[in-house]
């Protein structure tokens, strides 16, 4: 479970610059929960992201995971919780290494560092079974730099190495957005397929608002550092893109900025 309250995060405070990121924000997830969040440039979506993953602190509020008080702990100690895929591909891996190294370190995010091996024979094998669901052969690629990898390769193993510990939490930040239309479908249909083999708790970013509408139960809807529409699952089946940019605008009294992003 997520909860955020009265999560307020304000740049360059005091200065011309300044710019209120997010404002005064309230959001819960349940157990289970797969909720999709769309708006234009600068609403606050990767402020909220980053505020959740511990990348930043709120001035005010407080994160709550699994009912434990995260709000001060430093990003890497709530990686235990937290399973996260960015937007490059390039991001979330360590390119220099193997993809079993890779998995190995995902593998111990949430388990006590010890001085044993890290990839054991065990794990190995581990590692083949799960990297079989991806169906991209890269089972029989073990030692296989990960920089070596295309783009889609490389962004199917992030999302097993954000999940396959069964985080408290999944973050997905428009992560098939640097993808050519092929390989977002991909990473789109394994994201459905491993958030409901593990009914993972996540919280999806998107530009995409057939995606948005298409992934998950619930849908936010964010402008100028605030949640300014929610939508639970009885409502977004129906819900077409026309319609939520027709909401955008009844809402703020003008149209959604970057339509064209948006449709896509």
């Amino acid at each position: 479970m997520l909860q955020l309250n009265q999560i307020h995060k304000v740049f360059n405070e005091g200065t011309p610059d300044e710019k209120i990121a997010l404002d005064t924000i309230n959001l819960t997830l349940n157990e289970g929960d797969f909720v999709t969040v769309i708006g234009s440039n600068g609403a606050g979506k990767s402020t909220l992201m980053n505020i959740i993953s511990g990348v930043m602190i709120p001035d005010v509020g407080s994160v709550y995971i699994d009912a434990h008080n995260v709000t001060g702990m430093t990003e890497y100690n709530r990686a235990k919780f937290i399973g996260r895929v960015f937007q490059d591909p390039m991001a979330g891996t360590a390119p220099s290494m193997t993809i079993e190294e890779n998995l190995a370190m995902a593998y111990s995010r949430n388990k006590t560092r010890t001085l044993r091996k890290g990839v054991t024979k065990k794990r190995k094998d581990y590692f083949r079974e799960v990297l079989e669901t991806l169906h991209l052969g890269l089972e029989n690629r073990l030692n296989a730099k990960v920089g070596l990898l295309s783009g889609g390769e490389r962004q199917a193993l992030s999302l097993l190495m954000a999940t396959f510990t069964e985080p408290s939490i999944l973050l997905l930040d428009e992560h098939t957005a640097a993808l050519d239309p092929a390989r977002a479908e991909l990473i789109t249909n394994l994201t459905k397929e491993i958030v409901e083999k593990y009914n993972l708790t996540t919280l999806m970013v998107t530009h995409n608002m057939q995606q948005a509408l298409d992934l998950g139960n619930r849908l936010i809807m964010m402008d100028k550092g605030q949640i300014i529409l929610e939508v639970d699952d009885g409502q977004k089946q129906h819900l077409t893109i026309e319609q939520l940019l027709n909401e955008f605008q009844r809402i703020r009294g003008t149209k959604m900025a970057s339509d064209r992003a948006l449709l896509s």
